[in-house]
């Protein structure tokens, strides 16, 4: 039986719609769709997976922030896909169908909250604490995977702002709880 959606959605839903639908009109033009798709795709996990593995050599303590990061991502993985899974809340192309243009395919049904915005953050966060001098390509690349999924119409800005938070919340986790 599927989980009926907050009402807070609907509310949020409304007010965000328009928003939603001006950003994600602006993906029609080609370089900027390609480079919120760019984004978008290297955000799936690409990049992350690439930080993780690089760790041995970043730092002297590399494969100790290795195992971290991976832990501390796949704890963001478990406890993301169960808040997605029982908030339900639509996506705004599905919500607001031929309203809010969809920029590339979803991989599930559900927005909130941003999986993408979330990793993104976590690491941006992780590598401020342990490798600084990779703030100025990470930061940016963060911005932009956060912008794209808002402009590839896969999520409203609130599924974005909420993702944030909680990588935010799994960095500072990791960070206290392995050091």
């Amino acid at each position: 039986m599927r989980a009926r959606p907050l009402v807070v959605f609907d509310r949020l839903d409304l007010l965000e719609w328009r928003l939603c639908q001006r950003v994600t009109h602006l993906s029609l033009y080609r370089p900027w769709r390609l480079t919120l798709q760019t984004a978008s795709k290297l955000g799936d996990w690409p990049i992350w997976v690439l930080l993780i593995a690089a760790q041995p050599w970043l730092q002297a303590d590399g494969l100790w922030r290795m195992w971290q990061y991976s832990l501390i991502a796949l704890l963001a993985i478990l406890v993301y896909k169960l808040v997605k899974t029982r908030l339900c809340r639509e996506r705004p192309f599905i919500t607001y169908l031929g309203g809010v243009h969809c920029g590339e395919p979803a991989r599930d049904r559900y927005s909130f909250p941003s999986g993408h915005t979330m990793h993104a953050v976590m690491f941006s966060v992780l590598v401020a604490s342990h490798t600084p001098w990779l703030l100025p390509i990470v930061l940016p690349l963060a911005l932009i995977i956060a912008i794209s999924r808002v402009g590839l119409g896969l999520h409203y800005v609130s599924d974005v702002l909420a993702g944030a938070a909680m990588g935010y919340g799994f960095a500072l986790l990791g960070l206290y709880w392995m050091g």
